[in-house]
């Protein structure tokens, strides 16, 4: 169902290069292995005021690793990913187990760190069949912010190159600065049968903490609806969680919906994603407490010939209300090539600008470069 793709196919498809994994049959059962491998040179270099809190993308604390300046060689928006995917048809059933694990590039030393850090994001099976619909029952990625981060271009590039997560982790490509991370999920989750080119799904999922607030008692509901039709789609999302404080924390409840859509026009394909609501968080669930909150996404790509694409995006996440130092808001522009060396390889060039602005007072600014490529097998 195309509400459990994972990031890797939906990068596979925005390239339009096809996964050459391993088909194996074990019994009555088909099993695939498949991945990704990617690497990135970045650089970023920072200035402008310091004083501005939370999760401001553009200061030295976040964008430049604690300096004025950095440089990385690590992965980009992806992880290094192994993906095992087993399927079989029983008394009318379609079977699917999944297993997806993931290893970072960069670390902050030549000895341990990412040795063993293993970033498990998928562990999943569904059933059902074309009258039922389908049961997804275990950890994988949101709903909420799916279709944002798998039609973001720089998908199969870096985006923002934060060096303080690229570190031991990822890039940040428009989480914080137009959408909020579609986060991973212990779940319960069921899809209608598709119909006409709409689909939708409702999930609860296992609710999460946000510093001192905690998720409880009641799981985290999220649903989305996708229509597709000639040269595109659109999307409608929703989330909800309550959060219960702590030591004298407040408590909130998270209150989100999303809007969007993408066509293509020949050449030109073009998206866009609005998400608002409270307690939404910047980078994942409640992160920025009860503020509200509305991130924007839009995007432009030319495929100029069978090979090479070109694309320009910009995104903003804006917070109201807060302190004077409080961050009110984190956007980033990305200029990238892509392109495609063989069916499996991509190389890539970004060039982005971030900058983040507190409540009241002067902004921060990273300018970043990355240069690369990423692997599909």
């Amino acid at each position: 169902m195309n509400t459990t793709r994972t990031l890797i196919a939906a990068a596979i498809a925005t390239v339009g290069t096809a996964a050459h994994a391993v088909d194996l049959k074990a019994g009555e059962w088909d099993i695939a292995i498949g991945g990704i491998v990617n690497a990135y040179y970045t650089h970023t270099s920072c200035s402008g005021s310091q004083a501005v809190g939370g999760a401001a993308l553009a200061t030295k604390g976040l964008g430049c690793g604690g300096t004025d300046g950095r440089t990385v060689i690590g992965n980009g928006l992806l992880p290094n990913a192994l993906t095992t995917t087993a399927k079989t048809r029983q008394e009318g059933l379609d079977i699917s187990a999944t297993l997806m694990i993931g290893a970072a590039v960069a670390s902050g030393d030549a000895i341990s760190n990412n040795n063993n850090n293993v970033d498990v994001r998928q562990g999943f099976v569904t059933f059902g069949n074309a009258d039922m619909g389908t049961v997804k029952l275990g950890r994988d990625y949101g709903l909420f912010g799916s279709s944002a981060i798998l039609g973001d271009m720089t998908l199969l590039g870096a985006g923002a190159p934060v060096a303080a997560t690229q570190r031991n982790r990822v890039t940040l490509g428009h989480i914080g600065s137009g959408y909020t991370y579609l986060g991973t999920y212990g779940q319960i989750a069921y899809s209608l049968p598709t119909s006409g080119g709409f689909s939708a799904t409702v999930a609860l999922m296992s609710p999460v903490d946000a510093g001192t607030a905690i998720g409880r008692n009641e799981p985290q509901l999220q649903a989305l609806a996708t229509a597709r039709f000639g040269g595109g789609k659109a999307w409608l999302g929703v989330k909800r969680q309550k959060f219960e404080g702590t030591g004298g924390a407040a408590s909130f409840t998270m209150n989100a919906a999303e809007v969007g859509a993408s066509f293509s026009a020949g050449a030109l394909g073009f998206a866009a994603n609005v998400q608002s609501g409270k307690g939404l968080g910047v980078l994942t669930d409640g992160d920025s407490g009860n503020r509200k909150q509305t991130n924007v996404l839009l995007q432009a790509t030319w495929q100029a010939t069978a090979k090479t694409k070109f694309g320009l995006n910009w995104g903003e996440s804006r917070l109201k209300d807060g302190a004077a130092t409080d961050l009110r808001s984190n956007t980033n522009v990305t200029a990238g090539l892509y392109y495609g060396l063989t069916r499996s390889v991509t190389l890539v060039a970004e060039l982005s600008r971030t900058t983040s602005k507190p409540v009241t007072g002067e902004q921060a600014r990273m300018n970043g470069f990355a240069l690369g490529g990423i692997v599909f097998f």
